[in-house]
Parts: C-alpha cells; structure tokens; sequence
C-alpha cells in the first residue's frame, strides 16, 4: 500500500499534523503533533512491559474517557526511569499543546521515544510547541512520521479508505519503530486517525483487534519496550457513521489494512536488516500452539542469523519448533522455504532441496512454512534477520544520542 502522495498530503478530513526541530536531537524534527479540528472519539493500547515510561502511565489515565483531540510526541527522549519528574514534565508536555490549541488538557496525549533514564529537557518542548502548533497543517503527516523517528532509517505513513452508504471515509496512520520491536501490544508507537464516526468503544474494540493481527504478529529482536502504544483518534467529520455490523465491518477492514500495513513497514526496518520473513505454522493442534511455535521460530537467533547469511538451515527451524512448548510429532513435521520443500516427515530431502531454498533466501522477502500435521491451528508471524549492523547499531546508542 505504497502512498508517497502521503508525504505531501494528509487525507483525513478534520485532522492537522505538523513535526519540528525542538532540539531533543542534534538535527531533524523530533517533536510531533497530530489534532483534530472537531471532537474525535479516541482509543489505545499500551505496552505489556511493567516498566512502563511516564507519558503511558499519563496516557492510560486520560485515555479511559474514550476522547482526545491531540497528540504532542516527543523523539530522542524516553521520559522514562528518572522519578518523579518525568510524570511532571509528561503534564507540562501536555498543559503546553492543550493552552496553544485552546482545548482542555484532558484531550491532550503525550508519547515519547528515546534514550530510557535520562530526563526529558521540557524547557525545550515547551519553547517549541507554539511552532509545532503553529506548523499544523492538512499536509504535515510527512513532517510528523519523521519526528517521532529514532533508529528508524524512514518514516512510515499508511492510508486506506472505505465507504459507508454512499459516504467515503478515510483512515491514515504514521508509525515508528526499528528496534525493540517484538509481540505483544505493539512495541513501537502507532498514531492513527480517520473522518469516520464511530462509538469510542467500538473504537477500542476495532483497535485492540487490529493490533492483535498486526503489530503483535511482528518481531524484529525480542525486546518489548516501556513506551509503546498506538492510538486511534475518530472525529465524524467525513459524514460516515458506523451504525450496523456490516458499517463496523468495513470500518474494521480499513484500519485493519493500515495498521498491518505499518506493521509491515517496521519490519522491513528492522534495525540492520537485509530480509524479511513471514514465519506460518499450520497443522497444530490450536490456533494457539501455532502462534508459540511460530513466535519461537520468529524470535530465534540462530534462524534470524541463518537468513542473513543465506544458509537454508532448516534444522534450526526444527529446533526452535521443539522448544515452543506446542505439541508436536518429529516425524510428522514438513518445512518448506517458499514453496521449496526442505523437510518431509521430519526428515530433510537432500543437497538439490537446500540448493533451491537458499536461492529462496536470497531475495529481500520470503515465507517459511512448518506443518505440523497435528490438527488446524495456524498462525503467521512477521521477521527480519539479525545482522552484523544490527550489533553495530545497539552497542553505542546511548553515546549516539
């Protein structure tokens, strides 16, 4: 679903966005707004870490009155473990937009990324937010995905639209995350909004379940972040109104469609990657057991590492199938690269199949499959490989930033 327009042009009707340089980094914008002109229904999900960073916590509070008409992110900065000032300056972030907007605080949600443990320079947010406000505009989108990158190499941007009796609706959403990113909520921050009018706890319930088919089928390395959260604000503004399941339904399948989208695109950034990979087990014996066997292949070193070099070790694949915890037969196990068979019956067919799955793996994405003939549970989940860059990026960040 590739829009570069996006970057030009924002879509939704009702919203404004805009992104500045506040200084939290050396160069680039890296203090972001989305608002919307009209009184917007609003729902999130957060991370699952029990570290969770200031602006969470604040944002969980705020966020159970089902409304927000903005949202102020800040990159290069976590506010996250420095006390009890980060709760404060996560306050003053939000009381900043909310008195250059003239709207209450109340409807202001703050998010932050960065460096964890040091704390966030407020001063600077604050000085800067009468720009940021003053920035907003139809076509800021672009300017916004670039400031609330981190190790991201680009920002990304997804848009979708769908129709309800007649009326158009659009959803568009912007995305960051590169590292840290592994399932269970999101791992990254999502901001999505749309023109749509739909009840807040429809809202809650259409994200909660797009989440579950997007960014927690994702893994880059493992690791779940303290600030993570996507959030999806809804205005009416386009005239379209979910009234009827089959209204929810096409509602569901747009935000579905960016959110997957976006999810995708992290992926594809995975700090230091070269490949991406969509891992499928079919065959378990419940849609559950496939999910954990899919996650431990997913989240494996060895095979992350294997599809960077280009080495069709299928074993690992086998290996990390065993140690999921999902019940399984060895003997019964096919593995397929592509539509390459490697593995039959638990058993690998031979120099001329692996031949063929590595020429698989050198493409920049591809599929592994593992059926395990058990029954028919069946889950997918999305991956990179695991690079020498990747190392590289990780080693020094604090001294990067």
């Amino acid at each position: 679903m590739e829009n570069n327009d996006l970057l030009k042009e924002f879509p939704v009707k009702g919203f404004l966005a805009s992104g500045v340089h506040a200084g939290l980094k050396d160069q680039g914008p890296d203090l972001g707004m989305i608002c919307s002109e009209a009184p917007a229904a609003a729902a999130a999900v957060f991370t699952s870490n029990r570290v969770k960073a200031a602006p969470v916590l604040l944002a969980m509070e705020k966020i159970a009155s089902g409304r927000c008409r903005c949202v102020i992110v800040n990159s290069g900065n976590a506010n996250c473990c420095v006390g009890p000032s980060g709760m404060e300056a996560a306050r003053r972030m939000s009381a900043a937009a909310a008195g250059e907007l003239g709207i209450g605080e109340d409807l202001v949600i703050p998010a932050s990324t960065g460096v964890i443990g040091r704390k966030l320079p407020i001063e600077k947010i604050e000085a800067a937010v009468p720009s940021l406000a003053a920035s907003l505009s139809p076509g800021g989108m672009g300017d916004f995905a670039k400031s609330i990158m981190t190790t991201d190499t680009r920002p990304k941007i997804a848009f979708a639209r769908g129709d309800i009796g007649g009326k158009a609706f659009s959803v568009a959403g912007a995305a960051k995350g590169s590292g840290m990113i592994h399932p269970d909520m999101a791992t990254m921050l999502c901001f999505a909004c749309s023109d749509i009018d739909i009840p807040a706890n429809l809202l809650k319930e259409s994200l909660q379940k797009g989440a579950a088919a997007s960014f927690n089928r994702i893994t880059v390395d493992g690791d779940t972040s303290t600030n993570d959260m996507a959030l999806v604000m809804a205005n009416g503004v386009s005239g379209a109104r979910v009234e009827s399941p089959s209204d929810l339904k096409r509602f569901r399948n747009a935000l579905d469609a960016v959110l997957l989208d976006l999810a995708r695109k992290i992926v594809e950034d995975g700090e230091g990657a070269s490949k991406t990979a969509e891992i499928i087990v079919k065959g378990a014996r419940s849609d559950d057991e496939a999910r954990a066997a899919a996650d431990t292949v997913a989240g494996s070193s060895l095979v992350k590492t294997a599809f960077a070099g280009q080495d069709p070790n299928w074993g690992r694949i086998m290996a990390a199938l065993g140690r999921s915890g999902a019940e399984m037969d060895p003997d019964r196990i096919d593995i397929d690269f592509d539509d390459v068979p490697v593995a039959r019956n638990g058993a690998g067919l031979g120099d001329g199949a692996e031949k063929q799955a590595a020429a698989v793996l050198e493409k920049r994405a591809f599929s592994i499959s593992a059926n395990l003939n058990m029954g028919s549970g069946r889950a997918s989940v999305f991956t990179c490989d695991l690079t020498a860059e990747y190392v590289a990026i990780n080693a020094d960040y604090t001294h990067r930033t």
